[in-house]
């Protein structure tokens, strides 16, 4: 089974911000140790100020929000694809937008964030070639996104529930992943070293902590419209639901918590901006 990418599942997934707004409360409250994700991320690159920032796939502005406070004089512009996204965006410089034709003139930014959000594009080659056609000599891509090792806890709970209600073969059978694995700090490594000189990964990892089963299954239930579609014909998502229940409640009567261990980062590409621009000037003149 492969995480669906499927446009009409990714626009009702998006349609309002209620899954999302889940899972940022359950990241918010869970985290161990507590972090300041978003800020974390963003302090990835030096800011100087006055940059003009693009923000691709912005949603309801949650790196928006978060720039403000680090960059009062940024230059931010955001770019999302749904509409239910744009409308609840704080700034009102945000319009809908394509990744794979953005409508900016060349050159227009100094750094372009996609945070979370390239699994979801459909045409990665052609997205690189948009994201290096609108930054500046001497840009920055910012990539915030999760390991495919991310939240291993959780998919074994799962694929133990459909296996225990699939007529398939056990040896067949693979929970159903997130769309994040198809663009992770993994791969996105790989893609983002074919378009730009130099790729530095940085690493976040933490844990999700649960003391009580409901926000467990919250969180679970945010991600059905990712999840569904890859089940076995013969297993229904309450049934699995049902048996993830379960597990849960007994690993926490057992145990005191449930422990989901989880890795997120941030892959900062260039050609020979941000720090790395300064390194190489001063190699030049040490040479």
């Amino acid at each position: 089974m492969h995480a669906n990418n499927d446009n009409d599942l990714v626009r009702r997934y998006y349609a309002t911000d209620d899954n999302l707004r889940i899972r940022h409360e359950t990241h918010e409250k869970y985290t161990v140790p507590k972090r300041d994700y978003v800020g974390w991320a963003l302090n990835r690159y030096p800011w100087r100020g006055q940059e003009a920032v693009l923000d691709l796939g912005c949603g309801p502005g949650v790196y928006y929000d978060r720039l403000i406070q680090i960059v009062p004089d940024v230059d931010y512009v955001g770019v999302d694809l749904l509409p239910g996204m744009v409308e609840r965006h704080a700034s009102s410089q945000v319009a809908m937008g394509n990744a794979v034709a953005l409508p900016f003139a060349d050159h227009s930014f100094d750094v372009v964030m996609a945070n979370h959000m390239l699994h979801h594009v459909p045409n990665i080659t052609q997205t690189m070639r948009e994201v290096r056609r609108v930054l500046r000599p001497g840009g920055v891509f910012m990539v915030a996104t999760n390991s495919v090792q991310s939240m291993p806890e959780l998919q074994v709970l799962m694929r133990r529930a459909i296996v225990l209600l699939t007529r398939y073969n056990a040896a067949d059978i693979r929970p159903p992943a997130m769309p994040s694995d198809g663009f992770a700090l993994e791969n996105g490594t790989r893609v983002l070293s074919r378009h730009f000189y130099s790729v530095v990964r940085h690493d976040l990892p933490s844990a999700l902590i649960f003391p009580e089963v409901e926000p467990a299954m919250d969180y679970l239930q945010s991600t059905r419209d990712m999840r569904e579609a890859q089940l076995p014909d013969d297993v229904i998502w309450e049934d699995v639901m049902m048996i993830m229940r379960q597990q849960i409640n007994q690993l926490i009567k057992h145990l005191g918590e449930l422990v989901i261990n989880k890795q997120s980062g941030v892959l900062i590409a260039t050609d020979n901006g941000g720090q790395l621009g300064e390194f190489l000037q001063k190699m030049a003149t040490e040479s």
